[in-house]
């Protein structure tokens, strides 16, 4: 069997209760006068979790171990949903069509990725979405809300949106999105350590989840 990614959401319950978020690489060097020199080893931060603190009954370990016997532990992808960050704006705020700005238009370019930009004043960061979900993705041009279907398409597996013709943003127009989106993750283990006698006694299991990238 070969690496594949599937279109799955692991359980909401078990994500909902999880623990963890994003990491970076960092390198940093102590000089001798005292000062130090840093460097990003990594260019994206990359997120981690451990669902094992969203578990919460004997069900749930169940569900978690027949999920993770499906993905072959770490062979198989699948999808995450942050219990964080998993909106293009607020974590309480409803998607809205400028909530993020994925391009400007020239008149003749039709595909636009999604993407989400953190921060603003110093250094942004600006992140590709893979993952969105389809039915709440919302896209406007020049702060005009366009028609799903009629006006543009989006691809849930990679996050691209396509502009029907007739409908391709003219030139100097802002493309903006709002949306959900998952993330694209694999388990971080061949083995789940699962012990009853440790979970009556208040012991959770340990379950590793990392971002892969697409």
């Amino acid at each position: 069997m070969t690496t594949a990614f599937h279109e799955i959401l692991f359980p909401l319950a078990v994500a909902f209760g999880a623990t963890g978020g994003p990491e970076r690489r960092t390198e940093i060097v102590l000089l001798g006068s005292g000062h130090e020199e840093r460097n990003a080893r990594w260019a994206d931060s990359r997120r981690r979790y451990d669902a094992g603190s969203g578990v919460r009954s004997i069900d749930d370990l169940h569900t978690v171990a027949s999920f993770f016997e499906e993905r072959r532990g770490r062979l198989s992808g699948f999808r995450y949903r942050d219990p964080v960050d998993h909106r293009s704006g607020a974590p309480s705020a409803t998607p809205t069509s400028t909530d993020q700005a994925i391009g400007t238009g020239d008149g003749a370019t039709a595909i636009f990725q999604l993407s989400k930009t953190y921060g603003s004043a110093h250094a942004p960061w600006v992140r590709r979405i893979d993952k969105p979900v389809a039915e709440t993705v919302r896209v406007a041009v020049a702060g005009v809300e366009q028609t799903a279907g009629a006006d543009f398409t989006v691809d849930a597996a990679t996050g691209v949106v396509t502009f029907q013709p007739g409908a391709v943003p003219a030139n100097g127009a802002a493309v903006t999105a709002g949306f959900l989106f998952d993330v694209p993750v694999r388990f971080d283990t061949d083995r789940l350590e699962i012990s009853l006698t440790a979970f009556s006694a208040g012991v959770l299991p340990s379950i590793p989840i990392v971002e892969i990238r697409l």
